[in-house]
């Protein structure tokens, strides 16, 4: 049965969305390089990409509505059905997931009645995993509208979710303030972020990343505490003067640093002879 044409825009809508589409192709050489940010523009105004949105896109680009629902509903940050003012992703890639990301994803599941990709009934939140976002030193993370929320916990979670649907002020653990999804995909559409200190507000590394950084270019470290965290006591019987060990330059190679013996496929760096069993 073939489907029916998408309802157009009202007339004011699309003068708007013409209007900020001309800007977005300004931007590039070829018009069809603009696809992308044209779907989080379209995104901007619905909370989704609906059908009415895909057939703005393709007829701006001279494109077929195929080709843009085959971009569309190839990139996961594209929503194909109405989503919340809040979408909130539990990171649930190996370390937050190890870290408590499993836990607090099924949770909120059950706090919120609702599963992966749906939305509460009151419109509110949506409830996704999310893939890595390259915050596993403030694992577990949560995101909402891809602000981050650090070091959750289910307790610390629930009570985020809790505090988005009563409208209470929720504020990021770092970088720009938070608001609604389809604020955050006109940003993403590459306008001008107007929330009051977005400008300013930056990620920043976390401290073990910095020790990282630190360790790879051979630095001195300065005495550390190692601190638990969820209860901020001492690991391991560590204090206030724990040394962290600065390694030696052959203390720092690994394998992608100088040949090892660790691969019996490799003829010039054997791995030894197998072990017999019982050995």
């Amino acid at each position: 049965m073939p489907q029916l044409p998408a309802t157009p825009y009202p007339a004011e809508v699309r003068a708007r969305l013409d209007a900020d589409a001309k800007e977005v192709l300004a931007r590039y050489p070829g018009s069809r390089s603009a696809l992308l940010p044209l779907l989080h523009l379209v995104q901007s105004e619905e909370g989704y990409v609906s059908r009415t949105g895909i057939a703005f896109c393709a007829e701006t680009l001279d494109l077929t509505t195929a080709e843009v629902t085959a971009v569309s509903t190839f990139y996961s940050m594209y929503r194909r059905r109405p989503s919340g003012d809040y979408q909130v992703g539990v990171c649930t890639n190996t370390l937050c997931a190890v870290m408590g990301g499993d836990a607090i994803f099924d949770t909120l599941k059950e706090h919120l009645g609702v599963g992966n990709n749906e939305t509460t009934e009151d419109g509110k939140v949506t409830l996704e995993h999310i893939e890595c976002n390259a915050a596993c030193d403030f694992a577990p993370v949560v995101m909402v509208n891809w602000e981050f929320f650090d070091n959750q916990t289910p307790e610390s979670a629930t009570q985020l979710v809790d505090d988005l649907i009563a409208g209470r002020t929720v504020e990021p653990t770092r970088g720009a303030p938070l608001c609604s999804y389809k604020e955050t995909a006109r940003i993403l559409a590459g306008f001008p972020d107007e929330r009051p200190g977005a400008v300013e507000a930056t990620g920043g590394a976390g401290p073990a990343s910095l020790i990282g950084l630190k360790l790879a270019k051979g630095e001195a470290l300065p005495k550390a505490r190692v601190v638990s965290p969820r209860a901020g006591q001492p690991q391991g019987g560590q204090g206030h003067d724990a040394q962290v060990h600065d390694p030696s330059p052959a203390e720092r190679l690994s394998s992608h640093d100088a040949p090892q013996q660790t691969s019996a496929s490799d003829p010039e760096h054997p791995a030894g002879p197998a072990a017999e069993e019982g050995e």
